[in-house]
């Protein structure tokens, strides 16, 4: 079967609407060149949530490069979560649906890899965490309220025998950034998850005492939420918060 037999067999198969998006690519990371065309037709809508890509054998064709180099950029796309890759009689591979969660994982591997000291990371909570109280003093929910006040009593019981760790501060925090009910915030929020439990780590060494006295002022600030008292909520959170800033804050004195 010629080439020509073969693209119009393909598009009878059902590579459809696909068909012609694609142009032919020559460059030493061929993989990486397809990677942009579909990545650009995603962001342009061309290709939508869903779509299903024209199979290897089309790709091939359509990009005139080997099957190897097409498994590659699928690979790409696919790890980057921009498509998902399905099995069986009605597999292959379809534009996959946004996900905050894959972006903020996205996103917290490079925050991971940054040289980030914990007195950053604070300083940036100190600018972000207090800048969405009043957010979340007008939207958290009765649930909302009610979740946190869960995590707080499983800080109480951990305290009481001793198993506190500030894994649980930093669920409380980014359980905070869910009640603003805005998926960006919440996504940047998880994806500082890393970070933030560095920084209050290393808080903790410098002042032991601190899951408790950060405890007691997570139960109060969910008490000026659910008064709708954002003066109150915002006065708590920054003392909250400053407390940490100082205790991971470089030594100036040897400078």
């Amino acid at each position: 079967m010629t080439v020509e037999q073969r693209k119009s067999a393909s598009g009878r198969a059902g590579s459809g609407a696909a068909a012609g998006l694609f142009s032919p690519v020559s460059a030493v990371r061929v993989s990486q060149v397809i990677v942009d065309q579909i990545r650009l037709l995603i962001q342009q809508g061309r290709l939508k949530p869903d779509d299903r890509l024209p199979s290897e054998r089309d790709l091939c064709e359509q990009f005139d490069v080997s099957r190897v180099t097409v498994r590659e950029a699928l690979r790409v796309l696919e790890a980057g979560g921009l498509i998902e890759i399905r099995v069986g009689a009605r597999g292959g591979a379809f534009v996959s649906t946004p996900s905050s969660a894959r972006v903020g994982e996205g996103l917290a591997d490079l925050l991971k890899l940054s040289p980030l000291t914990a007195a950053e990371v604070t300083e940036a909570r100190m600018v972000f965490e207090l800048g969405i109280v009043p957010i979340v003093v007008e939207r958290a929910t009765p649930e909302d309220i009610a979740a946190l006040k869960e995590i707080c009593d499983r800080q109480q019981d951990a305290l009481k025998d001793e198993s506190y760790s500030m894994t649980l501060s930093a669920e409380f925090h980014v359980r905070v950034a869910a009640c603003t009910h805005n998926a960006a915030i919440e996504m940047l929020v998880k994806s500082f998850h890393g970070p933030l439990l560095m920084s209050l780590e290393e808080a903790k060494v410098a002042a032991p005492v601190m899951g408790r006295r950060g405890s007691t002022e997570h139960r109060e600030f969910v008490d000026a939420i659910e008064r709708r008292d954002a003066d109150q909520a915002t006065a708590i959170m920054r003392a909250h918060l400053q407390r940490t800033a100082d205790r991971v804050a470089p030594d100036t004195a040897e400078c």
